[in-house]
């Protein structure tokens, strides 16, 4: 179970004039340099913490339903989910009654409950598709202020070495590492 992206989020977790005034950047010239390292800086945040920062909807495909009734969302948080459908053998789509499925907050990661009958998909593969809406909130102002300042930091920190090949590229700086610690999510 692959999540795939459907909606990305419609802001960044740093706006790009409170990037710009934090890099000390005056001018309209490097707006489009900043704003692609805000979006790479927030997607590597996201991927070290294994959360995603704002807003965003996720599709789960499934062949079949879980017959423990019960299905772990791969993603983290989890808001809410958008709708679920499950799939005939042409491809006609029924949408699965909303009280059907209850997210169970209380886990990290989440879990969604599969309440009461289901309608059964009619391919044998990728019968089920599971929208979920993932994310701290829609505001920047809702996502935790570490976050966002590793983000900050790593937009700095490219910045000021365009083009510098670091034998220690890869690795997370130790400083964006240590903000993104409390937030990240075990893997098992």
């Amino acid at each position: 179970m692959l999540p795939l992206l459907i909606t990305p989020p419609q802001l960044e977790p740093l706006g790009l004039a409170e990037a710009k005034a934090w890099l000390r950047i005056d001018g309209d010239d490097e707006n489009d340099t900043v704003a692609a390292l805000i979006a790479a800086a927030r997607a590597l945040v996201e991927q070290a913490a294994g959360r995603r920062l704002l807003h965003q909807t996720w599709r789960i495909v499934l062949d079949a339903w879980p017959p423990e009734r019960r299905l772990v969302v791969p993603l983290s948080p989890v808001a809410s989910v958008v709708e679920a459908r499950v799939l005939a053998a042409d491809g006609t789509p029924t949408v699965v009654a909303a009280e059907a499925l209850r997210l169970d907050q209380r886990r990290d990661p989440v879990d969604l409950i599969l309440m009461g009958p289901l309608p059964q998909p009619g391919r044998p593969a990728a019968g089920i598709e599971i929208d979920v809406l993932c994310g701290f909130s829609a505001d920047p102002a809702g996502v935790p202020e570490p976050l966002r300042h590793a983000v900050r930091l790593l937009v700095a920190r490219w910045f000021e070495h365009r083009g510098d090949a670091a034998r220690d590229a890869i690795a997370l700086p130790p400083d964006v590492a240590l903000m993104i610690a409390p937030y990240r999510r075990a893997r098992l």
